[in-house]
């Protein structure tokens, strides 16, 4: 190493990694599109995923196989994205190697990423099948998501409440196994976008140097002073204390 670096540290970006495996993990509605299309503008494949749908016009940045996959998993056990399964599923042999399959996908990308907020129901599987997977989380104020559901298909709010709380006691849950960076989708866009450049720089990937995927229209519902209950309040404070 150079003295200047040694003095001063090395001004050089960091190196890409040879090989790097990325699931975003998150709540439906809470900045998971957001943060998947930085990621790919970063330098991240996601291989066939979607980019348009009527409810997110960048597109949710969701590889299609792989939800199919996840909601055929919770089908089968009498679930489905609305109705997460109370215990995490056991996969079954015919789940994994199908799993395999949509993993061979990518075999000619060496940074590859997926993001389906289902995943977190099922995460375990994942893990046995790609030991080094990596993990980049995000949340969002449980009235703003409520919001958002209601405006996209009329959920009740407490069946909303209840989803954000199973989905992110996942995710916290995770965390305490796996430590990973967590982003917090309340943030103003400008404290977003520092953190998120802060995270991609630790992942190896280089943010753009001009134009961002974020735009208005991923964030149509803030967080009001409405009165939440105990159990959601504690929650939402222990995922703001894992926040980068």
């Amino acid at each position: 190493m150079r003295l200047f670096d040694v003095l001063f540290g090395s001004s050089r970006k960091p190196a890409a990694p040879q090989s790097l495996v990325l699931m975003v993990v998150g709540m439906h509605r809470s900045g998971t599109s957001f943060l998947t299309g930085s990621l790919q503008e970063a330098g991240l494949e996601l291989g066939k995923h979607s980019t348009w749908n009527p409810h997110n016009l960048k597109g949710n940045r969701e590889n299609t196989d792989i939800v199919a996959f996840h909601d055929a998993m919770l089908a089968a056990r009498g679930g489905a994205w609305d109705n997460p399964p109370a215990e995490r599923p056991q996969w079954t042999e015919a789940e994994y190697a199908a799993a395999r399959k949509l993993i061979d996908d990518y075999s000619e990308a060496p940074r590859w990423g997926f993001k389906d907020p289902r995943a977190l129901l099922a995460v375990e599987g994942w893990q046995e099948l790609i030991p080094d997977l990596r993990f980049i989380g995000i949340f969002r104020h449980p009235s703003a998501v409520a919001d958002s559901l209601q405006a996209r298909g009329g959920m009740p709010r407490e069946q909303a409440f209840a989803l954000w709380k199973a989905y992110n006691s996942r995710l916290l849950e995770l965390h305490r196994r796996v430590k990973f960076p967590v982003l917090c989708f309340d943030e103003d866009e400008n404290s977003l976008h520092r953190k998120l450049d802060t995270v991609l720089h630790r992942f190896g990937l280089v943010p753009p140097k001009a134009g961002r995927f974020f735009s208005s229209e991923l964030k149509h519902h803030q967080q009001g002073g409405e009165t939440l209950s105990p159990e959601l309040e504690d929650l939402y404070r222990a995922l703001k204390a894992i926040a980068d």
